[in-house]
């Protein structure tokens, strides 16, 4: 049978599907709508630009948004986003003016509404919460380079727009400008709960206490709060005294340095999580009552020795050296020589000099010199006491009662820190529009973190599901080594679906290229996902 090519439209698919349905399950479109309005007389809403930018965002094609109606001039757009959708509306000056309105209603709140949503439908466990932040570097100049919040007291919330500058780059480009992201996401699935853009010259110290107390005031739940030595200070530890918090202490402190030297190898003791020993005090810091837990890592003690044993080696090749030079240098004086000698103790960390001595001689010229001699050993009581603390960090919580928060725990939800840097990792990955972030106005940088913070959402949610639906079914899926597992990556599913077409033929629409093993995918992930792919 032959067709005329105007009865036939083919148009990719791919993962797209599963990205729209988790968008749907959530319930991201008529969020976003109830928010900001709709107006009939526009041909594609707010909300269901928002969800072309999510599907752009997780499209994982190194295209850059100012593409943005490219992307979606070969994809199944009115399947996608609906009947009589067309990718040419899907245009810069549309986005730009959605972008605008995101920012005029609160970009904060919107993303809370949204995130807190998903707590709720999706019954996430809010017991620990993980705070941590990370810069993304920007190139250009920008609009607002009058330095208008140099001087001002920050605020976790302004009307004033972040400043685009240069400061601590966690990408080592210190010579980029950047703006920051702020991130609180779940224990549980790494859900992302809050979000917030910030100036690129941000200190996480400033801030970290204010987010904390202004997020536990906008949330209905009582979360334990969990973050780097970024927020141990005893400024913030007062400013959070009301909630319950666990965070590294910054070896920097006296007494946590102090502490780290006293513990004996006998102190310590095996913990529950394999690899790690540790001991544990009461402690009185910035007028707070705390526990503080010292962890040694036998991973980390084996780096921090092999790091210890070559600083030790290179000193004593350095210090050598200069041995060697000063034994052969004549002095006027006896207290020159032994000044040399001096300069040289001065700099060694892990040695000492030893059988320092002078004598006086005749030189060649027959004058009267005074020569240096001197042994370069080993320090064995520091490097024995850099060696004992080696490995050995100090967490710190203001949860008392063991009942309540056991040792144990401490360490196992502290290492759940990742949780943050899992969602920034996904945010860098360069074929997410990360690197798009070229509009030059900083309230649509703003936006875009926003935006890519409802990606990571999206994604994590989807995630989330197919691991617990594998996990209560006892089953499993194979992943890129052909090995079953029930904790397969989004992206690897992302992966699986490539090559999913959706065709039209004489207006009957129908979906190409389902396997037996993509629709048994399709039964752990949300329903929504399915009415994509499957008849309707």
């Amino acid at each position: 049978m032959n067709f005329r090519i105007d009865e036939i439209e083919i148009k990719n698919l791919d993962h797209l599907g599963i990205v729209a349905g988790i968008i749907d399950e959530i319930g991201i479109v008529e969020k976003v709508n109830e928010l900001l309005g709709t107006d009939p007389r526009e041909k594609i809403n707010c909300g269901e630009v928002v969800k072309a930018i999510i599907l752009n965002g997780l499209g994982f094609v190194a295209q850059p948004l100012y593409l943005f109606s490219n992307f979606f001039k070969d994809k199944a757009v009115e399947h996608l986003l609906g009947a009589g959708v067309k990718a040419e509306e899907l245009n810069d000056d549309r986005l730009g003016r959605v972008m605008d309105k995101l920012y005029k209603y609160g970009l904060n709140n919107l993303f809370l509404i949204i995130g807190l949503e998903v707590i709720r439908k999706y019954k996430v466990s809010t017991k620990y919460s993980h705070l941590d932040s990370s810069s993304f570097h920007l190139h250009g100049k920008y609009s607002n380079q009058n330095n208008e919040r140099e001087g001002k007291e920050l605020e976790v919330s302004s009307e004033i727009p972040i400043f685009i500058t240069q400061g601590y780059s966690r990408d080592h480009r210190p010579d980029l400008k950047q703006c920051v992201l702020d991130l609180i996401v779940s224990s549980d699935g790494d859900i992302p709960i809050f979000m917030r853009g910030g100036s690129g010259n941000e200190s996480d110290k400033a801030m970290f206490g204010k987010i904390l107390v202004e997020y536990s005031q906008q949330v209905d739940f009582e979360s334990i709060m969990i973050a780097d030595s970024a927020l141990y200070s005893a400024k913030n530890l007062i400013l959070i005294k009301d909630l319950k918090w666990i965070s590294r202490v910054p070896l920097s402190i006296k007494k946590a340095k102090d502490l780290i030297k006293a513990v004996k190898v006998e102190d310590l003791k095996d913990s529950e999580s394999k690899g790690y020993r540790h001991s544990e005090s009461k402690v009185t810091y910035g007028g707070i009552e705390q526990r503080w837990m010292i962890v040694e890592s036998e991973e980390r003690k084996k780096s921090d020795l092999k790091k210890i044993l070559n600083c030790v080696e290179k000193e004593a090749k350095k210090a050598s050296k200069e041995i060697s030079k000063i034994v052969k240098l004549e002095f006027e004086q006896s207290s020159l020589a032994l000044k040399k000698a001096k300069e040289i103790q001065s700099k060694l960390k892990y040695h000492q000099l030893i059988d320092v001595e002078t004598s006086n001689q005749t030189n060649k010229k027959a004058q009267q010199i005074y020569k240096i001699a001197c042994k370069l050993v080993e320090n064995r009581e520091i490097v024995d006491e850099i060696k004992n603390q080696s490995g050995r960090f100090i967490l710190a919580t203001n949860i008392l009662s063991e009942t309540e928060l056991a040792s144990a725990e401490i360490l196992v939800v502290y290492k759940k820190q990742q949780s943050c840097e899992r969602g920034f990792r996904f945010l860098k990955d360069p074929l997410f529009f990360a690197d798009s972030l070229f509009v030059k106005n900083p309230k649509r940088v703003e936006t875009m973190m926003m935006l890519m913070g409802l990606s990571l959402l999206v994604y994590t949610v989807g995630q989330r599901a197919i691991r617990n639906n594998l996990q209560a079914r006892k089953s499993s899926v194979k992943n890129q080594l052909n090995k079953l597992t029930e904790r397969p990556t989004l992206r690897w599913i992302f992966q699986c679906f490539q090559g999913i077409h959706c065709f039209k033929l004489k207006g009957l629409e129908r979906i190409s290229n389902l396997n037996e093993e993509r629709c048994r995918i399709l039964g752990f992930l949300p329903v929504a996902c399915q009415r994509y792919y499957l008849a309707r």
